[in-house]
């Protein structure tokens, strides 16, 4: 029934724009899927990964063991090669034209739009959302944390600019200190096998999730290359259909959806963004 990204039903198109067209609240959630038309790497298993750093393929490192604490503690270098090098990549990349498209489809809404993402990438305040209205339920590689953690502040790795070397996937200078005890600082993400994750920032955001939800009487859930892999996105989505809210979901691989009323499109994120609106 649902197509390829250049194919997709007119009649399912038609029927996820109704639904966006009688919502009076839109709700973005976005996966890993929604920064691939942006250029930006899928990390999905270790292949992608060592595709992204063919040094940590070649020493044969999986993600789950590079992002992790526990190599910020065993070897700060790398740790903060990888997350430096992303760190810049994500200040450099420019949010593909469905971001826009997005923010035209909430701003025509009563309540507007509130996104949620497990992306640590910073894109969607990059792309001009309010930044108030965005839960980054993994956290954001634009802010620091103690390592230790030596207390319960977060704060903007604005001042940081990583020196790293990408052949080797190190970093050459001095990592980012915390300014209260003077030790390592490492992002304020939620890693592997961590523990130590200051999850203040993030819980505040979710709380005024929360209290716009609340005001909220017809939501709809654009979902956006959110799989089931990490499968954060797609509970909170479940939620909101729960709640009667109704979604979109726009994935090129896990694309089907459970409710008769909803609509699943096969399709990358920009493509499915962009057919939608062609019906709009």
């Amino acid at each position: 029934m649902h197509e390829t990204d250049n194919n997709l039903d007119p009649a399912v198109l038609e029927q996820a724009a109704e639904l966006i067209r009688q919502a009076d609240g839109l709700v973005v959630a976005a996966g890993a899927g929604m920064g691939v038309d942006s250029g930006l790497p899928d990390f999905r298993g270790d292949a992608g990964f060592w595709r992204a750093y063919p040094a940590l393929g070649r020493a044969r490192l999986a993600f789950t063991s590079v992002a992790s604490p526990a190599t910020f503690r065993n070897d700060p270098a790398l740790a903060w090669g990888f997350y430096g090098h992303r760190l810049a990549l994500y200040r450099a990349t420019v949010p593909h034209a469905g971001f826009a498209l997005l923010r035209g489809w909430g701003a025509a809404m009563t309540h507007g739009c509130h996104v949620f993402t497990s992306n640590v990438d910073g894109q969607f305040q990059r792309a001009g959302f309010d930044p108030t209205r965005v839960h980054e339920c993994h956290g954001s590689i634009h802010h620091l944390q103690c390592l230790a953690p030596c207390c319960g502040e977060v704060w903007p790795a604005d001042g940081f600019t990583p020196d790293v070397d990408a052949q080797a996937c190190r970093l050459r200078g001095d990592p980012p200190a915390c300014p209260h005890c003077g030790g390592l600082a490492r992002p304020n993400i939620l890693m592997f096998g961590d523990w130590d994750w200051i999850e203040r920032r993030s819980a505040q955001q979710a709380a005024r999730l929360e209290r716009w939800l609340d005001k909220v009487r017809r939501p709809v859930v654009v979902e956006l290359g959110a799989g089931t892999a990490v499968p954060s996105v797609r509970h909170f989505s479940q939620q909101v259909v729960q709640g009667g809210g109704r979604l979109v979901r726009i994935n090129p691989r896990e694309w089907q959806v459970a409710g008769a009323r909803d609509v699943g499109l096969a399709a990358g994120a920009l493509a499915g963004i962009q057919a939608v609106a062609a019906r709009l």
